[in-house]
């Protein structure tokens, strides 16, 4: 007896097309659990929803006595099953592909695994009363589910060839130095957020060990190493004569620099305004995405075409 996905596989096969917005749909509600998560925090409703998975050890649901903060974080719990269809739409176009793609639809699969336990963590964090350790690292998994729906949406454009590299070994060592430092950046901005002014509640939520401008000055410093990183990449692909789309990546990883940087310091300057920080949050996942698709852009799997059927030989045919 076929389970529920083979079934739905054997019966329908999606488009190219299909695919790559179900994949891509993955990325943008991966996207949007980042921004609404931080909106959480900066407007104070982090313990909106007293437990979990209740909001209240009596309902399931947001009381009114629990007010706006306790529809806010309601709210955000609501999301993750957006975010839940979005991954599983994408599980079933990627089963649904012919030939079969196992690769894929492990990279598929890998992003329900992330959620499910993303979520387990989020509830661990409002039991732990928004520990600033527990906090950093449910973002720090929404950013590793962001890191492989992009890489599924990618594939999903690819075939399943081995990979061919489109740059010099130089150049693809490079792009991965910027993965691992753009990694510890956004590490770092945790560092920061964790010993903050926002702590997601009352003041009585506990913060990292350490001065907050120390914490931001160091961020400072991986961003302006990953803007340094970025600005000899773009210069390297150019000497090296890249592909234009590669070339594309890396111009648009130093476009998001530049305006995450500049938001990154108007706000520092600004006493770090509720409205800034979450335009950061974004920020953040924007430069996360053109990271990771610079480094995918470095090699190719060609798409496998179908052999042409053999033709009769016309001169043969006349004999």
């Amino acid at each position: 007896m076929l389970n529920p996905l083979a079934s739905i596989a054997r019966r329908w096969t999606p488009s190219p097309r299909t695919l790559r917005r179900a994949a891509l749909s993955a990325v943008v509600m991966s996207v949007l659990i980042i921004v609404t998560g931080g909106a959480v925090r900066l407007t104070g409703s982090g313990l909106g929803c007293d437990t979990w998975p209740k909001c209240t050890d009596d309902s399931l649901f947001a009381t009114p006595e629990q007010g706006l903060h306790g529809a806010i974080e309601f709210g955000n719990r609501l999301l993750t099953y957006v975010l839940s269809a979005a991954v599983g739409w994408s599980i079933v176009a990627v089963r649904s592909v012919k030939p079969r793609r196992r690769g894929l639809t492990r990279l598929a699969w890998f992003q329900f695994w992330i959620v499910l336990s993303n979520a387990v963590l989020g509830g661990i964090t409002v039991w732990m009363g928004l520990n600033p350790w527990t906090v950093a690292g449910h973002f720090l998994a929404a950013n590793a589910l962001l890191t492989v729906a992009v890489v599924t949406w990618h594939r999903t454009g690819e075939g399943d060839a081995a990979p061919r590299p489109r740059v010099p070994r130089p150049v693809r060592r490079l792009s991965w130095t910027i993965v691992i430092t753009s990694g510890l950046l956004i590490a770092l901005g945790t560092t920061v957020t964790g010993s903050g002014k926002h702590a997601g509640d009352s003041s009585d939520v506990p913060r990292m060990p350490w001065d907050w401008t120390n914490a931001a000055h160091l961020h400072a410093i991986a961003a302006w190493i990953v803007c340094a990183l970025a600005i000899a990449m773009w210069l390297v692909l150019r000497a090296v004569d890249a592909p234009d789309d590669t070339r594309a990546r890396a111009r648009d990883l130093l476009v998001v620099l530049l305006l995450q940087g500049g938001i990154g310091y108007v706000q520092y300057f600004t006493g770090v305004p509720e409205l800034l920080v979450g335009a950061h949050m974004l920020g953040s996942s924007l430069m996360w995405i053109a990271v990771v698709r610079l480094a995918l852009s470095m090699r190719e799997r060609p798409l496998d075409t179908p052999a042409i059927p053999a033709q009769a030989d016309p001169e043969l045919a006349k004999a």
